[in-house]
C-alpha cells in the first residue's frame, strides 16, 4: 500500500462547526487516513511515497451526490421548461428505450468526469444498464451505490428484477470495495403492492438497502391517496419498505405523519433543491427534517433535470432557498449546507466511514485553491467555501487514497475521447445524422 502525506493545509474536517486546523497535515496510508493535525503531527518514524504541499488549499471531504441518474448526461437540454410527468412521459421515457449499454456507459463517464471536475468522490445512482454504469465507475475511481431503477408497471418488471439480483451479486463490494448496491424500486406509483413485495425480497436475500423516489410531486401524493388510501411515505411504510435502510429521493409533500414516520424508521433523505425548483415540484421541508434529527444528504438528480451535476452549486441552492422561503436568514446556516453535502451525505449512502477527515476514515478529499479573487479576504472559509468557491477552484481529487484529479487534470479519464463518444450516442439517440 502507498503512503501519501499533505503538507501546510488549511483542514476543514467536517468534525464539528468550529472545527478548522490551520497549516495542517494529512497522512493517507493505503485508502486510509493515517493521520490528521497541525504542524508536526507526521511520526518520526512515517515516510510517505508521495508529499503534496497544499499551501493556498483548502482540504476537505469530497462532495457526496445523494441521487442522480448518471447517464441522463445524455439529455441535458434535451428537454426542458415542461411539468414532471409530461417531461417523463412525452420526452424522456421514449428516448430512454433507446439507449444502448454503450450509450450508458459513455453517458455515465461524462456524469463521473463532471462531478470528478467539480469535487464529488462518491454519488448514488438509479439507472438500467448497470452493469455499464459500475464498468464506468471501476475505471473511474470514484466511489458509488448502484441500483438498478425498476418500474413495476412496464413491460419490462420481470426483467428488472432479474437483473437486479445478478447486478447485486456481481458487484457489491466491487472495485475495491468502491462500489456498494441497493435495489431500485422506481416510486410508489410506478410499483404496485405485489411488485414491491418481490423487491423487498431481493433486498432481504442480498442484504441491501433501497433507493426510491418518495413524495416528489403533489401529483404523486394525489394518485396514491387516490389508489390506496394513503400519503406515499404511509403506503411504502405499510408495506415494509421502511424496515429496510432506504435511500429517499425528494420527500418533498411530506405530513407531520409522514415527518414521524421517516424520523422512527430513520430513513436517509436526498434533497434535491435544484432538480425540484426546475420541474416545479415543491420545497422539500429540510429545516423541520433537520431539527427532528433525520439524516439529509444532497443530490443534484439527472442532468437533464438540473441540468448540472455541481454540489457546490447545490449546497449554495439548498442554503439560500430555505432562507427565502422561511423568510429567516439563519435557517440552513453555511456549516449545516456543507455538512449536508459531505459528511451528512456518506451517512445517507449507508457509507459511514467517509465524510469526515480524521484517523481511520477513508481517504477521499478534495484540495480547494483559495488564492482566488472571489475568495478574499479570508474571514470564514467555511461561508467561502458554501458562498463564494467555484467548482473550478477545485485542484485535487483523491479517492480511496488514491490521487484521480491533480492540478484540475482527470488522471483516470481521458476527456477528449468521453466527449467525443458522448456527441455521437446524443446524435444517435435524437436522430441526427452524422
Amino acid at each position: 500500500m502507498s503512503r501519501l502525506v499533505i503538507k501546510n493545509a488549511t483542514i476543514i474536517p467536517m468534525t464539528g462547526a468550529e472545527a478548522r486546523i490551520y497549516g495542517g497535515e494529512i497522512g493517507i496510508d493505503g485508502n486510509r487516513i493515517s493521520f490528521v493535525g497541525g504542524k508536526g503531527t507526521i511520526p518520526e518514524d512515517w515516510r510517505a511515497d508521495e508529499e503534496i504541499n497544499a499551501s493556498g488549499m483548502v482540504v476537505m471531504p469530497g462532495f457526496i451526490n445523494c441521487h442522480t441518474h448518471a447517464a441522463m448526461t445524455l439529455l441535458r437540454s434535451y428537454a426542458d421548461d415542461m411539468p414532471l410527468m409530461e417531461w417523463l412521459e412525452q420526452r424522456i421515457w421514449p428516448l430512454e428505450a433507446r439507449l444502448t449499454g454503450e450509450d450508458v456507459y459513455w453517458g455515465t463517464m461524462l456524469c463521473i468526469l463532471e462531478m470528478i471536475k467539480s469535487g464529488t468522490t462518491a454519488f448514488a445512482d438509479m439507472y438500467f444498464f448497470m452493469d455499464d454504469v459500475a464498468r464506468a465507475v471501476e475505471k473511474s475511481g470514484i466511489r458509488a451505490s448502484l441500483s438498478r431503477g425498476m418500474i413495476g408497471v412496464a413491460p419490462t418488471a420481470q426483467l428488472a428484477l432479474d437483473e437486479t439480483g445478478e447486478f447485486v451479486e456481481r458487484w457489491n463490494g466491487a472495485a475495491e470495495g468502491r462500489i456498494t448496491t441497493m435495489v431500485g424500486p422506481h416510486a410508489p406509483y410506478t410499483c404496485p403492492p405485489e411488485y414491491m413485495k418481490k423487491v423487498l425480497s431481493l433486498a432481504e436475500k442480498f442484504d441491501v438497502g433501497i433507493h426510491i423516489h418518495l413524495a416528489e410531486t403533489r401529483a404523486e401524493v394525489e394518485e396514491i391517496r387516490k389508489d390506496y388510501g394513503k400519503t406515499p411515505i404511509e403506503y411504502v411504510n405499510d408495506l415494509g419498505v421502511l424496515d429496510f435502510p432506504v435511500l429517499a429521493a425528494h420527500c418533498v409533500h411530506l405530513t407531520q405523519g409522514d415527518i414521524k414516520i421517516l424520523q422512527k424508521k430513520n430513513v436517509g433523505i436526498a434533497h434535491n433543491p435544484e432538480s425540484n425548483m426546475k420541474l416545479a415540484s415543491g420545497i422539500a421541508p429540510v429545516p423541520q427534517l433537520l431539527a427532528e434529527g433525520l439524516n439529509v444528504g444532497l443530490g443534484t438528480d439527472g442532468a437533464a433535470s438540473n441540468n448540472n451535476l455541481d454540489m457546490m452549486e447545490e449546497m449554495r441552492s439548498a442554503a439560500l432557498l430555505h432562507k427565502v422561503h422561511t423568510g429567516e436568514p439563519t435557517t440552513i446556516p453555511s456549516y449545516q449546507a456543507l455538512d449536508m453535502a459531505t459528511r451528512n451525505g456518506g451517512r445517507v449512502l449507508g457509507l459511514h466511514d467517509v465524510g469526515v477527515i480524521e484517523s481511520g476514515y477513508k481517504a477521499d478529499l478534495i484540495l480547494i485553491d483559495f488564492e482566488k479573487p472571489h475568495l478574499y479576504p479570508k474571514h470564514n472559509i467555511i461561508a467561502h467555501t458554501v458562498y463564494s468557491a467555484q467548482s473550478s477552484d477545485i485542484d485535487t481529487v483523491i479517492v480511496d487514497g488514491k490521487i484521480i484529479m491533480r492540478n484540475r487534470k482527470v488522471t483516470t479519464i481521458n476527456e477528449e475521447e468521453v466527449l467525443e463518444n458522448v456527441q455521437r450516442c446524443a446524435d444517435r439517440l435524437v436522430g441526427k445524422k452524422p
